[in-house]
């Protein structure tokens, strides 16, 4: 059995084809093809507030070819959800009816919604019930935070805060000092707090810092990158550092996005897992058809 999830971000647009494995009632799943397309909808979205033609088809030919691949794969189900960009764009809608014309059903969903799919079908299950974690995932449009504290969690935020918008000089001075003010309100009175990042640039600065081990670094060692990273334009971070191009940029504003909430809520560590909202959504169709899998 095969299931297949979509993730439609700011950034980019991902396919996560996996094959489903069970072991007695333990049901598991291996990527068999992950595939991602850099749209860029954010660029659109977070300035003109709507997709433009040209992105606009780019997106119906980018779901037409995955649904061709859904049935080459022969993919028994999935699930395709859009974040933020599609959230903000007022032909969003549009843009849904367009994909569902070729075969592909989107949802549109909010962070905290998708910060819940990545917790509860993946994370939950790496946390440890005796320590405190602060969740961030950031992304192109927006920047999620969840405390979690004997294994409950204590209270989650977005914020309009992601790198495209910070690239397109779409943030504020005040969207920043709220998240401050909120991640030092929320980790108040806990003296260790642990942080899981998600995201694309936050495994790869895990990458560059740990030397491609899955290891946690320190506010001090995420600095240290950064002041590295930043110290080199954004030309010579794609020809001398071998960063791709579509993440040469969004790597800075990731960066000074961990690092305002690693001190605001004065955090041990962080580690990135390397997962996201693909993965989660694959838990999800796992769960949803977990008697079918079992009966096979």
């Amino acid at each position: 059995m095969r299931f297949a999830a979509i993730d439609i971000g700011s950034n980019a647009v991902r396919l996560l084809i996996a094959d489903i494995l069970r072991k007695d009632s333990r049901v598991y799943y291996t990527k068999n093809t992950l595939l991602r397309v850099p749209l860029r909808l954010g660029d659109d979205a977070f300035v003109e507030k709507k997709i433009s033609p040209p992105k606009f088809e780019d997106m119906v030919k980018t779901m037409r070819a995955f649904k061709d691949l859904l049935d080459v794969y022969k993919v028994s189900d999935y699930i395709a959800c859009a974040t933020s960009a599609m959230r903000d764009s007022e032909n969003g809608s549009q843009v849904v009816a367009a994909c569902k014309e070729v075969g592909i059903d989107i949802r549109i969903i909010d962070g905290g919604v998708e910060a819940k799919i990545i917790y509860s079908a993946y994370l939950s299950g790496i946390m440890d019930k005796n320590k405190v974690y602060l969740y961030i995932d950031v992304g192109g449009g927006s920047t999620e935070v969840s405390l979690f504290a004997n294994g409950e969690l204590k209270g989650s935020r977005s914020f309009n805060l992601g790198t495209i918008r910070v690239l397109d000089n779409q943030d504020t001075p005040e969207t920043w000092q709220e998240l401050r003010i909120w991640v030092k309100e929320i980790t108040k009175g806990y003296k260790e707090i642990y942080g899981i990042g998600t995201g694309g640039n936050i495994n790869k600065l895990s990458r560059i810092a740990n030397k491609g081990e899955d290891k946690p670094f320190s506010y001090a060692k995420l600095k240290a990158i950064y002041d590295h990273l930043n110290s080199f334009s954004l030309k010579d971070r794609i020809h001398d550092l071998g960063l791709r191009s579509d993440r040469a940029d969004v790597i800075i504003p990731a960066a000074e996005i961990f690092l305002t909430i690693m001190k605001a809520g004065h955090l041990k560590n962080v580690v990135a897992p390397r997962v996201g909202l693909v993965d989660g959504i694959i838990q999800q169709l796992i769960q949803k058809n977990y008697a079918k899998i079992l009966s096979d």
